[in-house]
């Protein structure tokens, strides 16, 4: 890390200290875990963008299958539920796999316009027979205890285990989009991408029986202590008052911490893994492919099957980025997931960070998130502190007050535009391949030195 690096980074810690002394220090706690979950999303976005050059505005997608994750897997099964409708389910399934079998042997036996037609009568019948199965099932689901219930349920582990599976999950949607989306131009990538993340939202949003759709799935079990628990814990208390803290006020606090703590272990081991592979051999591959696809494929590299490759890790950082943001936020709200927030803000990072640096896309998460979760508070105080000599029922008053709290996005857009401007490649711009030193003599060359050189012969 570089002074420039480590200046910025010092600047970003000093304005967490600031928010601590002038506001409270939950609430700059409470920022902190946010930047921390998103500098893992924005690595995962480097990774795609800054590594391979592959535009991916599906985000948000991605991230919602890591808190679908993360509700599924910590979630405690409802045996009611289960009980209702799992046996029609279970049948859904059969049928569907029936059709795809029947769908592939067709494809396998048959030719010219009768394969056509017999797929198409396959599908159809296919179709329907589902339907008539899985329809009864899941309005079975539906109606037990649907102010508290109506969907299957999850698995009852640890939520901390739903990091890896919804990284897996993310993985496994990235690789089935990747197969078909990655050979399409860049443009026409960025397109499928969006689209098959809003599929992915829609989804998550209307399939009550898996999700709870908009009613959403509350009360996530939380892999750090509980406020209440803390206060009835001698030992705590104990700790409180070595330090002279408020009891109450402390236990939120040192909640706080426990998640930061979990947060920062998991970025910096993203982080370490995403240093090693970019400056390994495969990650110098994959930045040649970026730079000049056809001079990599002329050298006889897998150019798709290595753009495949990054594409699957990246979206698989974003699904535990989105598995950690379900885990402090206790709850699985499918209606919150929303491009400007999981796309927009991400590729904001990091482009102001610098692509392909992935202290860049650290900085750039810290940096656009804070921005934008202080942006309101302090344009309110700005436009309070301005207006101070109006009475307090002028309109020009009432109507700027009002107003203050649309000023992240203006100050996005300022930022964005500033960064663009002066830093055209980001705060931490990606350093280009180490080259030997033209001065020194390579290790060929000084073997070619010290070598005896043939006497010629007359």
């Amino acid at each position: 890390m570089n002074a420039r690096a480590l200046s910025l980074f010092a600047v970003m810690a000093a304005l967490f200290v600031i928010v601590g002394q002038a506001q409270s220090w939950s609430v700059s706690l409470t920022i902190l875990n946010l930047c921390l979950i998103s500098a893992v999303m924005a690595l995962g976005v480097n990774m795609q963008w800054g590594y391979a050059g592959l535009f991916n505005a599906g985000t948000v997608g991605f991230a919602a299958l890591g808190g679908v994750a993360a509700m599924l897997i910590s979630v405690p099964p409802v045996q009611a539920a289960w009980a209702a409708g799992g046996p029609g389910l279970g049948w859904a399934i059969l049928a569907l796999l029936a059709t795809i079998g029947a769908v592939f042997f067709i494809r396998w036996s048959l030719t010219g316009r009768q394969r056509v037609y017999a797929v198409i009568v396959v599908l159809v019948v296919g179709w329907f027979v589902i339907r008539a199965v899985f329809g009864p099932a899941t309005s079975a689901i539906e109606a037990i205890q649907s102010d508290r219930f109506g969907f299957l349920g999850g698995l009852g582990m640890p939520i901390l285990f739903s990091w890896l599976v919804g990284g897996l999950l993310a993985a496994g949607a990235a690789w089935l989009i990747g197969k078909t989306a990655l050979g399409l131009r860049a443009d026409y990538l960025a397109i499928a991408t969006l689209g098959i993340s809003e599929i992915i939202i829609a989804v998550l949003r209307n399939e009550d029986w898996l999700t709870r759709g908009v009613k959403n799935v509350t009360g996530l079990p939380r892999p750090v202590p509980f406020e209440v628990d803390l206060l009835a814990s001698p030992w705590f208390l104990d700790l409180a008052a070595w330090l002279g803290a408020e009891p109450r006020i402390f236990a939120g606090i040192f909640v706080k911490l426990c998640y930061a703590g979990l947060f920062a272990a998991a970025l910096l081991i993203v982080l370490w893994l995403s240093q090693r592979a970019l400056h390994s051999p495969w990650g110098r591959m994959i930045r040649a492919i970026r730079d000049n696809p056809e001079a990599a494929e002329a050298m006889g590299k897998d150019v798709a099957g290595r753009q495949l490759q990054v594409f699957v890790l990246g979206s698989a950082v974003c699904g535990i980025a989105g598995a950690m943001l379900t885990t402090l936020d206790g709850q699985f709200t499918p209606g919150a997931y929303n491009p400007l927030r999981f796309t927009f803000l991400i590729w904001v990072m990091v482009i102001v960070g610098g692509s392909g640096n992935n202290l860049g896309a650290v900085l750039g998460g810290f940096l656009i998130w804070f921005s934008w979760v202080q942006a309101e508070p302090v344009g309110l105080w700005l436009v309070d502190t301005m207006t101070a000599g109006l009475p307090a029922e002028s309109d020009l008053r009432t109507h700027l007050l009002d107003g203050a709290a649309h000023a992240r996005l203006l100050l996005m857009g300022v930022i964005l535009l500033v960064v663009l401007r002066f830093f055209p490649r980001g705060l931490l711009p990606e350093k280009p391949p180490e080259q030997p030193d033209a001065d020194l003599p390579t290790a060929d060359a000084a073997q070619s030195e010290t070598a005896p050189r043939p006497v010629a012969r007359s």
